[in-house]
C-alpha cells in the first residue's frame, strides 16, 4: 500500500492544538484557543525541506501561530477595533527560512560561509574563538575514553580555558587542516571519561555535555525534572503596578512606543528581540565592549534595532544603564543564569523598580538547560542542548550512523527565540489587562524536548529526505565535523535540490546599511496579521554602533526613507510601486546603494 501523504500544514495545525493544552492560563491566555479559526497556514510545497528527522518547520510554524494569535489579542486590547478578529497568516516556507536565516543573510552580497565577508564586518571576535580554526574547534563533538560515548566540549567565545583544561595549548598555528585539528583535539578528549570531563567542566565553569540518547537523558534527574514542564512559562513578579495599555504611537504598529532592552549575544536571545522589533518595538541591544560576540550573526540578528556598548563594571556604565531602565518596558536576558542578578539587575530587582515607578516590567530569560533541575545553572549553547536532549543522536541515526551528529543550522536557537518572543508578548498582554510585572522563561532544552513530544517525521518522509535532500556529501559527515562544515554541506545540497526556495529573494528584506556601508539582506518576518504592519524599520548594524539612549529619532531609518524617495521617483518615471506584502507597504524594488547615498547621504 502507498504511504499516506504527509502534509506539513496539517501537522502544523495538530501541533498548534497540542500547544493549547500544554500551558496554564498565565503562560498562554485561554483566549488563544478561541481564535483557532483565525489562523491560516500556507505552503508552496507542503513538505519539509530540512534533512532532519524532526518536525522543525511544523513545530515552529505552530509556535508562530501562537505568537501571531497572542499579538492579535494584544492588538484588540489597545486598538480602535480595526484589528478585531483579524486573521493570522503563517507561511511554511517563510518559517523554514526563519529557522536558518543566518545562512541566508547577506552583507555586501556575501554570506556567513564566504571568507571574504570578514572584511565587511566589525571584529567583535575579540579572542579569535571564531576566526581561528583551531580555537573554533574547541566547540565540537568528540569521542571519549569510553567506547561509544561522546562529549561536546564548548570553548564558547573564549576557547583557551577549554583547550588548556584538556591539556592543549591555546593556539596551534602549525595545524592547518580540519583533519589535523580534529586529530589533536579529539586525541586529547579521548584521554578522559565522561565523568572526568564533567568534573573538569564544573571546576572551570565551562559549557560542555555528554551526548545523551534521548531515553537516557529523560531518566537523568534533570530530564525527570523537566520532561513534564511546558516549553515556556510566564509568572507574576509583582501585582501593585496598574494596568498599562500599549502606547501604540503608530496605529498599525502594535508595539510602537514599547522600549525593549536586549542583554544577549549570539542567536536565541537576539531573535526574541528581533521579533519584538518586527511588531514595532524600539529595541536597544546592549553589549559590553569587553565581551566577544560572533560578527556575522549581527547581520541578521540586529535587524530593526539600535545597538550600543555599555560596560556595567564601571560607575559610568551603571549610571547610563540605570537611566535606560527607568523607561524600559521589556528586558530580555540571554546571559549565563544569574549573571545580571549578581550585578543587581535581575528580575526581582527590576520588579521592585517597576512597583516604585508605577509601571510594570516584562523580564524574559533565555537559557540552555531550563530553570528547574540540577543543571539549571549550567552554561550552554545550541549544540549543547541538541547533545544533552538526544537530538544529535537522532540526527546520527537518521543518517544511518551509530554515532551522534549535531544537526545542520542552529535551528533550536531560532525556535527558542520564537518561544521567548511569545513569553514577552504574553507578559505584555497581562500587563495590559491585569497590570503588574511578569517574568517569561524560555530555553533551548525545552524547544528540543518539544520536538520529541510532537514526534519525529513519518518513516517514509524521513526516507524521502535522506534520498533527496542529503546526497552522498551530506551522508559522509560524521560527529567531529564542525558546525559550519555540516551546515555548509547541507546548504549546498539544499540549493541544488530546492533551487526555487533557497536564496529566493521574496523571503528576504533588502536594505542599505549606513553602519556596514553596504547592502544587507535578512529574512523577512514570518507572521502576517491583517491590519497590522509587521516589518523592519531600520537596517542592521554592528554591536556598539549607537548611543545608549531611547532617542531613536524618526520611526523610519535612512534606508527606509530612501526607499520611500525611490518609490516616488519610480512613480514619476511611470513605474508604479505596489503593495508587496499583506499588511505592509513596500516598494517592489530595492534602491541601489548609490541612489540612497545620493538622495539621503547614508
Amino acid at each position: 500500500m502507498p504511504a499516506e501523504k504527509y502534509s506539513s500544514k496539517e501537522e502544523s495545525i495538530r501541533i498548534f492544538k497540542y500547544l493549547l493544552g500544554a500551558f496554564d492560563p498565565l503562560s498562554l491566555p485561554p483566549e488563544v484557543a478561541d481564535r483557532q479559526s483565525k489562523i491560516e497556514f500556507t505552503a508552496d510545497r507542503d513538505q519539509p525541506y530540512f534533512p532532519i528527522p524532526f518536525k522543525e518547520t511544523e513545530t515552529t510554524a505552530a509556535l508562530k501561530a501562537v505568537e501571531g494569535t497572542v499579538a492579535a489579542l494584544l492588538a484588540e486590547t489597545s486598538g480602535d477595533g480595526s484589528t478585531k478578529e483579524a486573521l493570522v497568516h503563517v507561511n511554511l516556507e517563510k518559517t523554514t527560512a526563519f529557522l536558518f536565516q543566518a545562512y541566508l543573510a547577506r552583507v555586501g552580497g556575501l554570506g556567513k560561509l564566504d571568507k571574504q565577508v570578514r572584511g565587511l564586518l566589525k571584529d567583535t571576535d575579540l579572542l579569535q574563538a571564531q576566526s581561528n580554526s583551531y580555537r573554533r574547534m574547541s566547540a565540537n563533538l568528540y569521542k571519549t575514553k569510553e567506547p561509544g560515548e561522546y562529549y561536546h566540549i564548548h570553548g564558547s567565545l573564549e576557547a583557551s580555558t577549554t583547550l588548556n583544561m584538556i591539556g592543549l595549548a591555546s593556539h596551534r598555528p602549525d595545524l592547518e587542516t580540519h583533519e589535523q585539528i580534529v586529530e589533536v583535539i579529539e586525541g586529547a578528549v579521548e584521554k578522559f571519561t565522561i565523568d572526568e570531563l564533567e568534573a573538569m567542566n564544573k571546576e572551570h565553569r565551562q559549557a560542555g555535555v555528554k551526548a545523551f540518547k534521548h531515553d537516557d537523558f529523560v531518566n537523568t534527574p534533570h530530564g525527570k525534572s523537566n520532561l513534564a514542564l511546558p516549553p515556556w512559562s510566564v509568572e507574576n513578579l509583582e501585582s501593585t503596578s496598574p494596568k498599562t495599555p500599549l502606547p501604540q504611537t503608530q496605529k498599525d504598529r502594535l508595539l510602537s512606543g514599547i522600549k525593549v532592552l536586549e542583554l544577549c549575544r549570539i542567536i536565541a536571545g537576539p531573535v526574541i528581540t528581533r521579533i519584538l522589533g518586527e511588531y514595532g518595538a524600539d529595541v536597544l541591544k546592549v553589549t559590553s565592549p569587553n565581551l566577544s560576540d560572533v560578527p556575522f550573526f549581527q547581520v541578521d540578528g540586529n535587524m530593526g534595532k539600535h545597538a550600543t556598548d555599555i560596560d556595567l563594571k564601571t560607575p559610568q556604565g551603571r549610571k547610563l544603564f540605570e537611566e535606560l531602565l527607568e523607561e524600559v518596558d521589556v528586558v530580555v536576558d540571554g546571559y549565563r543564569p544569574g549573571a545580571f542578578d549578581k550585578l543587581g539587575y535581575g528580575p526581582k530587582k527590576l520588579a521592585e523598580l517597576a512597583a516604585k515607578r508605577g509601571k510594570g516590567i516584562v523580564y524574559v530569560n533565555e537559557n540552555c538547560f531550563g530553570y528547574q533541575g540540577e543543571w539549571a545553572h549550567r552554561a550552554g549553547w545550541q549544540q549543547i542542548a541538541d547533545c544533552v536532549t538526544g537530538v544529535a543522536w537522532e540526527q546520527g541515526r537518521f543518517m544511518g550512523l551509530d554515532e551522534p551528529v549535531v544537526p545542520p543550522f542552529p535551528i533550536s536557537d531560532y525556535g527558542t527565540g520564537c518561544m521567548g518572543a511569545i513569553a514577552a508578548l504574553v507578559g505584555l498582554y497581562h500587563r495590559t489587562t491585569r497590570g503588574g510585572s511578569w517574568h517569561g522563561k524560555a530555553s533551548l532544552l525545552h524547544y528540543d524536548l518539544l520536538l520529541f513530544k510532537v514526534g519525529q517525521l513519518p518513516v517514509h518522509v524521513q526516507k524521502q529526505l535522506r534520498e533527496q535532500a542529503m546526497g552522498p556529501e551530506v551522508l559522509a559527515l560524521r560527529h567531529a565535523n564542525s558546525v559550519d562544515q555540516i551546515s555548509g554541506t547541507t546548504l549546498r545540497r539544499m540549493r541544488t535540490v530546492f533551487p526555487d526556495f533557497v536564496d529566493n529573494p521574496k523571503y528576504l528584506d533588502h536594505w542599505y546599511s549606513a553602519a556596514y556601508k553596504n547592502d544587507v539582506s535578512a529574512v523577512k518576518p514570518v507572521v502576517e496579521i491583517d491590519g497590522l504592519d509587521i516589518s523592519f524599520r531600520r537596517a542592521s548594524r554592528p554591536n556598539g554602533t549607537d548611543e545608549p539612549t531611547w532617542n531613536f529619532g524618526s520611526q523610519g531609518s535612512t534606508a527606509r526613507k530612501g526607499i520611500s524617495i525611490f518609490c516616488k521617483w519610480l512613480s514619476a518615471a511611470g513605474r508604479n510601486p505596489r503593495p508587496a506584502d499583506r499588511g505592509a507597504y513596500q516598494c517592489p524594488l530595492t534602491p541601489p546603494p548609490f541612489f540612497l547615498r545620493e538622495q539621503i547621504g547614508s
